[in-house]
């Protein structure tokens, strides 16, 4: 029993704790912030999170790795129908990303200083993406040397839509950028279908 409130009060954290390195950063996001935005004390944070900060992102970014995993990732891995997978991804992301209309956490730590710190995960984070991108449009018979790049500047692509939306302030932005990516992936997707 006592386990499992553990479990449940550190898993209920996650959430708070994310957007409490959101809006400060991690260097910026003090144990005295992390703790106001969990309604946690300090001592009761450390003994959820014994690594102290770094323990706290790392879980704030397996909680992210698991959504992206699931929701994204998966269905790129395995399309029945590959336009259909990229239009869920460009659907989910854009919700995601729009939820409070936040820079990315992982592009955001990947800017920061702390990038180092983090550096494999934000590395695999946006390796995994391009390859289910790029398997889901290979799914969809287009030629690798065509699916990698159009991978890579399709998530280049959102990860920039999300900072300049944020710096303009004109969340539009992020719409019309990610929706040209989508048209062009769609595209590529019917000019080889067989």
């Amino acid at each position: 029993m006592n386990a499992k409130r553990i479990l449940t009060d550190r898993a209920s954290a996650v959430p708070a704790l994310a957007e409490a390195f959101r809006e400060h950063g991690f260097e910026g996001a003090s144990l005295a912030i992390l703790s106001q935005a969990t309604g946690l004390g300090k001592g009761s944070l450390y003994n959820f999170f014994p690594g102290g900060k770094e323990e706290m992102m790392d879980a704030v970014l397996a909680d992210i790795d698991d959504w992206f995993c699931a929701t994204i990732f998966a269905p790129l891995e395995q399309p029945r129908d590959p336009a259909a997978a990229i239009r869920s991804m460009i659907g989910e992301v854009t919700a995601y990303f729009r939820s409070g209309g936040r820079v990315c956490l992982v592009g955001w730590i990947g800017l920061g200083s702390s990038g180092n710190t983090f550096a494999n995960r934000v590395r695999g984070y946006f390796a995994h993406w391009i390859s289910a991108l790029a398997n889901c449009l290979e799914a969809g018979h287009v030629p690798p040397s065509q699916a990698q790049p159009l991978a890579e500047e399709t998530v280049c692509g959102i990860q920039g839509a999300i900072i300049l939306a944020r710096a303009l302030g004109k969340e539009a932005a992020f719409g019309r950028i990610v929706g040209r990516h989508e048209a062009v992936l769609l595209d590529a997707l019917a000019r080889h279908s067989r």
